[in-house]
């Protein structure tokens, strides 16, 4: 099948079209006032076809508004697209099909689908869309909004089971975490399924994203003790740090000389007093270290 490219139609000037019109029917009037003086039949034959000239020369005018275009089919056969807003005047015995070149948005319901984990998640996205081929959008597809309707949603599932909702894994991205590099992967699956009808695609953003009803409850228990575990992981290297620290000072400024085992009670003890979630009692000592 050959491709249909987006092609400028011929046009005329709507209102010089206008004046040559005028012109032929102040002729055709005078051609009348001729017959019925004369009563010729050269004179009869002209009025006729003049007649009909006028008549089907006024089907030719058509407004164009900004961001608007006019495809021209002259007896099945493609001839062109009237993008240039105005007046014109175009072949009278052309069909002439309105796309609009406006920028439309494509919001979609709430599907249902599965994650690459398998959990069930609901998601709906924006589509930010607009024609740039005129011709292709009327004769590649059958119905090009339904066709950006149909598509982007088949490719809001397709990007919903190749990521995880979340993924603990830093060198992967997830739906909830990487909102611009999924979006941009969006656009880039969506695009590649448009550009058949002519359909460019300006922006693509994911409006709503949340487990399905019937796991939400456990996938935010999971997430809560994820979260916990990352916190306690944050506070066990930074008490490591600080015993690592202080052992270090004391070294270094022989306050106080310790053995492995002393050190080793030192460090449990400051373990204990840092991670623990309940403030710590200090105990004094007033001995030796070794009572």
């Amino acid at each position: 099948m050959q491709a249909i490219v987006e092609k400028s139609a011929k046009k005329i000037n709507a209102f010089a079209a206008l004046i040559v019109l005028i012109i032929l029917i102040v002729v055709d009037y005078l051609l009348l006032r001729n017959l019925v003086v004369l009563h010729g039949g050269l004179t009869l034959w002209a009025f006729v076809v003049l007649s009909i000239v006028i008549g089907i020369s006024f089907g030719g005018f058509t407004i164009v508004q900004p961001n608007d275009s006019r495809v021209l089919i002259f007896f099945g056969k493609y001839i062109g697209t009237v993008r240039q807003e105005g007046f014109w005047w175009v072949n009278p015995f052309t069909q002439r099909k309105r796309v609009s070149l406006r920028i439309h948005n494509f919001n979609s319901e709430k599907i249902k689908v599965n994650d690459l984990h398998g959990n069930p998640i609901e998601i709906a996205a924006v589509i930010v869309w607009r024609v740039v081929d005129s011709a292709r959008a009327i004769f590649d597809v059958q119905n090009y909004e339904s066709f950006v309707d149909i598509q982007s949603e088949t490719a809001i599932r397709g990007l919903a089971t190749a990521y995880a909702y979340d993924s603990s894994e830093e060198d992967k991205y997830s739906l909830r975490s990487n909102p611009q590099e999924i979006s941009d992967e969006l656009k880039k699956q969506v695009q590649s399924r448009l550009e058949i009808a002519g359909v460019e695609v300006l922006e693509s953003r994911i409006s709503y994203l949340a487990y399905a009803p019937e796991i939400a409850q456990a996938m935010l228990r999971r997430q809560q003790a994820q979260a916990v575990v990352a916190a306690r992981q944050k506070i066990v290297e930074g008490a490591v740090g600080m015993v690592d620290m202080a052992l270090k000072a004391l070294s270094e400024q022989h306050i106080v000389q310790l053995d492995e085992d002393k050190k080793a009670t030192m460090v449990n003890n400051l373990m204990v007093a840092l991670v623990s979630e309940v403030q710590a009692q200090p105990v004094i000592n007033a001995g030796t270290l070794y009572q």
